[in-house]
């Protein structure tokens, strides 16, 4: 690679996305002979690995784009790109491209993609016009004290929500039933005060999905999630089993979320509901980044478009396709849980892939299926040092695999092999549990 070759620079990234991130790198240096820098508080020995260069910068910081700018000095000259890959980043990440000149979603409407209060908040000013293009809009409050929620508690008919403005991964969020206890959900959240925290009326379509997709190119994806206080994603599947109506209302209102975000040139993930009659929808929450559970990943198995790549395409002014390929399959990510709650440790319980194919052949036994019906795209243990893991998921952390997965029988719906996969890696995971690997904790 010559000494001066272009640069394109990642404005943070999860841990979980580190595959994507070298997937980046690896695309960037061979389609348009670029280096790749990044920028992320305290780098570590792997983020060496996947990048040229790293920076040590926290994009939470008040301080962060002329941190940056300084870390970067006469190099910032070379940089010919740049791609913001985390929630943490979106606003920061935005302004420190803006300052380097190069292309990116709108800086100064970035917050609303990443504090769901400001986003609310924004939604609110709109709340007409939403409401003609049969948008919902929940009531909602910002909580700071016990007495907001009782307060808040006391006006709804149903149930709320109380959660966190600024994570991810479903962590803190809490599903109030009528009358229910106010005292224990505030306690709850109360760790997540000092980033903001919000109620909002619960939102009764039973369905959910994801309004995903690049510059103009979308999609829709169907969200799995599990029912109860605890409303965790368990799986994702695309294509969408949707009509032609319902589309339109997904689309119409993840439109209008994106002008609302300062979505333009780069990704998306807006969460939609959407109604039984499938005329109105809601909005749960917007994202401008790729959706997590590998969802680029599904879209490139079903309709054979690499969207990373035409990320990267995108940001060096390379041509973007505008609509994805007809699907030729179906897939879905799908979360592995535990038999009964224990303290594990899952570098101790061998080759999860090993694990997630004999899931795959027990499952295919159980529908009828062939084995080369089910493709295993990617699976992967969900790092992490030994923790309590709950039976019944209270977030993502509640997890301990996840695989991508690709059918190739249009007999069986890709919704039945979610369900029986989940079924029967507890089985599988069961004969693993070793009693000097873990500790059972008492329900």
């Amino acid at each position: 690679m010559p000494l001066r070759a272009p640069v394109l620079l990642i404005v943070d990234y999860n841990l979980s996305r580190i595959g994507d991130v070298l997937h980046l790198r690896d695309y960037a240096r061979q389609q348009w002979g670029a280096q790749t820098w990044l920028i992320r508080a305290n780098p570590q020995d792997h983020d060496r690995t996947i990048s040229d260069r790293v920076f040590d910068a926290d994009p939470l910081h008040p301080d962060f784009v002329d941190q940056a700018l300084n870390l970067l000095g006469d190099d910032a000259g070379r940089i010919s790109a740049g791609l913001v890959f985390s929630d943490n980043a979106v606003t920061s990440g935005a302004a420190l491209l803006e300052r380097l000149g190069l292309p990116v979603d709108d800086a100064a409407l970035a917050l609303a993609a990443f504090d769901k209060l400001a986003y609310r908040t924004a939604e609110d000013r709109v709340r007409t016009q939403l409401n003609q293009l049969g948008v919902t809009l929940p009531d909602f409050v910002r909580i700071d004290g016990l007495h907001d929620v009782r307060n808040f508690a006391a006006r709804q008919q149903g149930s709320f929500v109380i959660k966190p403005a600024c994570e991810g991964n479903n962590r803190g969020v809490v599903v109030v039933s009528a009358g229910g206890d106010c005292e224990q959900a505030f306690t709850e959240v109360a760790p997540y005060l000092d980033g903001g925290v919000l109620a909002e009326a619960f939102i009764t379509f039973t369905r959910e999905f994801s309004y995903d997709g690049l510059g103009k190119l979308w999609f829709v994806t169907e969200k799995v999630s599990a029912s109860g206080r605890y409303p965790v994603e368990v799986a994702q599947i695309l294509p969408a089993r949707l009509s032609e109506q319902e589309r339109l209302a997904i689309r119409n209102a993840g439109e209008q979320v994106n002008r609302l975000v300062g979505q333009r040139i780069g990704p998306f993930h807006n969460e939609i509901k959407l109604s039984d009659s499938g005329d109105q929808t809601a909005v749960i929450e917007p994202n401008r980044r790729p959706g997590g559970m590998k969802i680029w990943t599904l879209a490139h198995a079903v309709h054979g478009l690499d969207l990373y790549a035409a990320w990267v395409d995108s940001v060096f002014a390379g041509p973007v396709p505008e609509e994805l390929p007809a699907a030729t399959c179906s897939a879905a990510t799908v979360m592995f849980g535990v038999p009964h709650d224990v303290t594990i440790d899952v570098t101790t319980l061998g080759d999860v892939q090993a694990l997630v194919r004999d899931t795959l052949t027990r499952a295919a036994q159980e529908l009828a299926l062939s084995r080369d019906d089910i493709a295993l795209l990617e699976s992967t243990w969900i790092a992490g040092e030994p923790r309590l893991i709950h039976a019944i998921p209270r977030d993502n952390s509640d997890f301990v695999a996840q695989a991508c997965v690709a059918l190739h029988a249009p007999s069986v719906d890709i919704r039945d092999l979610v369900r029986v996969l989940r079924e029967q890696w507890l089985l599988v995971l069961e004969r693993c549990l070793a009693p000097e690997l873990l500790l059972k904790v008492a329900s």
